[in-house]
Parts: structure tokens; C-alpha cells; sequence
């Protein structure tokens, strides 16, 4: 197949790449953008290691074609270092033991700025429906949920 030029942004810089029509979203991100933030789990779409904001909804980038981000909006880990609720997900994980090995939180992280995004005060059944998608293998996810309960706790004292 012939390159195609595709036209985007990515954590608020338009960007142009020439990719294969046949590209993941993952693999232009970490191999043609260097952004090795968004992790390569299962290549399945099951881990959520990958997890990016398209228009602001979670994706699966490992089984996303690059080409479909054509004209839209892409955030990564990265990205959402930047944005005060990225940054304060990131220290509540800190906080609350929610990072062991590391390798699942941009994932989480990225999700969960999505889920907050749209709802800063969901329940916990909504943050576990919404974090179905994400495996983690080291913290039993009691972590994860405190630091996201500390991060609405926070954000609603304000």
C-alpha cells in the first residue's frame, strides 16, 4: 500500500505524518511521534495500557487506525501531564500507592481524566464500569480507587 498523509493533533500541536493506511494509532504515536507514553500491552484492545483521548473519548490505540484520527483530536499521557486534572490524578496515584510497577497507569490515568471530564462527582460503580478496559497486575485496584475518590475529594473542595 502507498503512504497516505494523515493530519492531526496531538496534545494540542497539529501534526503531519505520512503513515500506511494500515497503521495503528499506537504505533504512529510511539514509533513515528516518539510519544512512548501510551504503552504496547496485549495488541488486543483487552489491557487498556493504550488507552489515548480521541475528541476526548478513550480508545484502544493498538487496534485503532491512525487514519481514522484524520482531522481530530489525539491526547496522550503526555498531553495530560499538562492538564491540571492529569497532573492531579498522577500525584493522587502517588499518594495512594495506585503506581507499583507503572506500566498500566497512563492508561488508567488517561480514562479516568475522560471519565472526570464528563462527571466530577461519579460514583464508584461508574469509575469501575469505566475502568473495565484497564488491567492492572500489581496494586488489586483499591489503590486506583482511592486515589480517584482523593481526586474528586479535592477537585470538590475547591
Amino acid at each position: 500500500m502507498s503512504a497516505v498523509e494523515l493530519t492531526f493533533t496531538v496534545n494540542g500541536r497539529p501534526r503531519v505524518v505520512e503513515i500506511d493506511p494500515a497503521e495503528t494509532l499506537l504505533g504512529v504515536l510511539r514509533d513515528r511521534l516518539g510519544l512512548t507514553g501510551t504503552k504496547e500491552g496485549c495488541n488486543e484492545g483487552e489491557c487498556g495500557a493504550c488507552t489515548v483521548l480521541v475528541d476526548g473519548l478513550p480508545v484502544d490505540s493498538c487496534i485503532y487506525a491512525a487514519a481514522a484520527t484524520a482531522g481530530r483530536r489525539v491526547e496522550t499521557a503526555e498531553g495530560l501531564t499538562h492538564d491540571g486534572l492529569g497532573r492531579e490524578l498522577q500525584a493522587a496515584f502517588v499518594a495512594a500507592g495506585g503506581v507499583q510497577c507503572g506500566f498500566c497507569t497512563p492508561g488508567f490515568i488517561t480514562t479516568l481524566v475522560a471519565v472526570l471530564r464528563e462527571d466530577d462527582k461519579p460514583s464508584e460503580e461508574d469509575v469501575r464500569t469505566a475502568l473495565a478496559g484497564n488491567i492492572c497486575r500489581c496494586t488489586g485496584y483499591s489503590q486506583i480507587l482511592d486515589a480517584v475518590a482523593a481526586t474528586i475529594s479535592g477537585r470538590n473542595e475547591r
